[in-house]
């Protein structure tokens, strides 16, 4: 099944197999937990074999693979949990109001004359994702707003900013420290 290229695009719907959980659903179409069981009108995690969800369309196509190539580039080689950690980071920032509201707008954001992603900066960001980026973009959109609200993240042993080793550390992932 295809994703809906734009958010205007007609829902997606899923039907509930043996084993199905909301987390399993979050993760297969990129889509928040919070949001899939919202849409439904579901307070409860119960599902029933043969029920049909609404999958709602919550970025588009263009957005995920941007994402997942920032998560390939500025990621690569770090555990799975630091990539989710990576792509969360960028939603974070969706969500926040100190950063701009689009995942592009969030990537391409610049500061001083550069870019707040390295990958952007040095062209990283336009080679193709691979498989691990991608699954890792789908599983921080379902894992959305569940989170401990990192905003940032740098590697100590290069990070050179004075400022950016004071913000209060959420979690350590590889060679990833995340911070708000």
């Amino acid at each position: 099944m295809t994703a809906p290229q734009s958010k205007a695009s007609a829902a997606t719907t899923h039907q509930v197999q043996s084993g199905d959980t909301f987390w399993i659903i979050g993760k297969k179409y990129g889509v928040p937990v919070k949001t899939l069981m919202s849409t439904n009108k579901k307070s409860s995690h119960l599902l029933f074999i043969g029920e049909k969800l609404v999958i709602p369309q919550t970025i588009t196509a263009a957005e995920m693979d941007l994402l997942a190539r920032l998560v390939n580039a500025e990621a690569k080689g770090e555990p799975y949990a630091g990539k989710v950690a990576v792509a969360s980071v960028v939603l974070n920032r969706v969500d926040s109001s100190l950063f701009p509201n689009s995942i592009s707008s969030v990537i391409y954001q610049k500061d001083q004359g550069y870019y707040a992603f390295t990958p952007v900066q040095n062209g990283a960001i336009n080679s193709p994702a691979d498989a691990s980026a991608k699954a890792a973009v789908k599983e921080a959109l379902a894992f959305r707003g569940m989170g401990k609200g990192s905003l940032y993240f740098y590697n100590p042993k290069t990070a050179k900013s004075t400022w950016i080793t004071s913000r209060q550390v959420t979690v350590n992932i590889g060679n990833h420290r995340f911070a708000k």
